[in-house]
């Protein structure tokens, strides 16, 4: 259907119309803003949310139990759902919304073109018809003017008393009349077929032509809203999957919890250790006869024999204070506990001194990891500066690996002596770890039994406190086998040949992202172009480090 043919006199009502779908796209527009605006507070509303019930470093204990992990891996599945929210408000904001922007750009152009177009031949044809009129009156004047001029001739033709000039004159006149009728109608048939012949032209072809403009641009309208329609169902589509694997995360999370685990966690951290105390024996004191009196008497030598469990009694309840009392209070008074406790946690129940030499123990040798990734680096850094003396003083160094050797021998010494106490502690001594641990006799020419290369530092358990998105309290949380972010970019300052296992050559002026900032060892961790990544020396490259969000 067309609407040249079947509107073809409601040229105005076609031009409202039009207007109100591009009014109506407009609405369009502004509902995927508003629709974006919702989305993206929804989504600033659940990370703020996760980021509230991130687990604190004061919270640690808690959250070795399987619920509270289960708890930490739902709202980290809710954090990934929120930003497949921002994905979907980027997308409407980003593609459709500009798509039906410049749609309505366009729209608007094109129609004021094609209106502007009609208007012209409407007001053609009108001129037309109004030099149509004008004809039409002048012929009919000049026609009205010829009769009147025939009857006065006849008339005076008729009367007898009028002199032959004035008939004369009266002839001349209606002659002259007669030629101007006849001239005015001729004028009148040329307009008309002129009038007629643009007529025809105007309601078949010119103007038809004007309304399929207008027909067609209203077509392209409709297609694109119902194409904008369907991209906004593609985008809700698109990330129904990821919102279903967090759910799916969810219900794991929902199945590891375990009950049986947590019990035994609880039992491994609360027990003391102690024996359950015994039946307290039936002291029959009629059978004691006398002894109250010479008990009476003899106070001041010796203990009364009716209460041989009150020493250990008040001894236990001393002991109890000093330790059980801690376990089963606030995180606040543990805090307050540790400063009194003895270096070598005597004053715990057994299996909680044990606990507690253990977690000292993994503590050092911790410690003594990274001071020994801190001695390696400082070597390499100095077989640089032998190899390329312009970089720097090899003998600057020598301080430092001094001071890292001393270091590593407190450390081995406070190693030894924990595991004394853990021995002692099992009833047991163990083996020294003096064979996994360094020993270090001078500056120069020590070097750890087990050396970690930048490739592969010291690996720690797996942390599951890592900060999710913006969490400021994430770097309290242990090292762990964690996936490394992109934290800042840098640039070669010279060249640099690989030579040892895990790390990387470079180029001068070559462009690289740091994955791992320098931890006092000399080296830096990089990601080059091509994705490679390893250690380069932290002299070498100059840094940027981007802003903490």
């Amino acid at each position: 259907m067309s609407w040249g043919t079947e509107l073809w006199d409601q040229y105005d009502n076609v031009g409202v119309h039009t207007q109100k779908g591009i009014d109506f796209c407009e609405k369009f527009t502004h509902f995927l803003k508003e629709r974006s605006a919702v989305e993206l507070e929804y989504a600033r509303n659940l990370k703020k949310l996760v980021k509230n019930f991130q687990p604190k470093k004061r919270e640690e204990d808690e959250y070795q139990f399987t619920w509270a992990k289960g708890f930490v891996d739902m709202i980290k599945e809710v954090h990934d759902i929120a930003g497949q929210h921002e994905v979907i408000a980027e997308s409407l904001q980003g593609t459709v919304y500009k798509d039906l922007q410049n749609l309505m750009t366009e729209l608007k152009q094109d129609r004021k073109k094609h209106l502007q177009e009609g208007a012209r031949l409407q007001e053609q044809l009108r001129q037309m018809a109004l030099s149509l009129d004008k004809a039409k009156k002048t012929y009919e004047k000049a026609f009205k003017e010829s009769e009147r001029a025939l009857d006065n001739y006849r008339k005076a033709d008729a009367d007898i008393n009028l002199s032959r000039a004035d008939v004369e004159k009266q002839r001349i006149i209606m002659n002259q009349k007669a030629q101007q009728c006849e001239d005015c109608k001729n004028e009148y048939a040329s307009v008309l077929q002129q009038f007629n012949s643009h007529q025809q032209e105007h309601y078949h072809t010119a103007m038809p032509m004007v309304f399929q403009q207008l027909q067609e641009m209203e077509t392209k309208r409709i297609t694109k809203m119902k194409d904008c329609v369907l991209q906004c169902a593609e985008i809700e589509k698109s990330v129904i999957p990821i919102i279903n694997t967090c759910i799916e995360g969810m219900i794991k999370a929902a199945g590891s919890v375990n009950s049986a685990q947590d019990s035994k966690l609880v039992i491994d951290k609360y027990k003391s250790g102690f024996p359950i105390p015994q039946d307290v024996p039936f002291e029959d004191l009629s059978n004691m006869g006398g002894m109250v009196d010479n008990q009476n008497n003899s106070t001041s030598n010796k203990q009364t024999p009716s209460n041989p469990m009150k020493p250990s009694t008040v001894s236990s309840k001393q002991k109890k204070r000093g330790g059980l009392f801690g376990l089963f209070g606030s995180s606040k008074i543990i805090g307050l506990l540790v400063d009194d406790q003895k270096e070598d946690f005597s004053d715990l129940p057994p299996n909680q001194r044990r606990r507690k030499l253990q977690q000292k123990i993994d503590l050092i040798k911790k410690d003594m990891a990274k001071e020994t990734a801190e001695r390696e680096g400082i070597l390499k850094l100095k077989d640089v500066y032998v190899s390329n003396p312009a970089l720097g003083d090899p003998n600057m160094l020598a301080e430092k690996v001094e001071e890292n050797a001393q270091k590593l021998d407190a450390l081995q010494q406070e190693l030894l002596k924990y595991e004394g106490y853990l021995a002692e502690c099992e009833g047991k001594r163990r083996h020294s770890a003096s064979g996994d641990s360094i020993h270090s006799s001078d500056s120069g020419h020590h070097a750890p039994h087990t050396i970690s290369t930048p490739g592969t530092p010291h690996q720690q358990p797996h942390n599951v406190y890592a900060p999710i998105d913006g969490d400021e309290d994430g770097d309290e949380f242990g090292e762990g086998d964690v996936e490394f972010h992109v934290i800042g970019t840098c640039r070669a300052l010279y060249p640099f040949e690989a030579t040892n296992e895990g790390s990387v050559p470079m180029s001068e002026n070559e462009e690289m992202q740091i994955l791992e900032e320098d931890q006092g060892d000399g080296w830096t961790r990089v990601r080059k172009v091509d994705g490679t990544e390893g250690f380069v020396p932290s002299s070498y490259v100059q840094c940027h480090y981007l802003t903490s969000d």
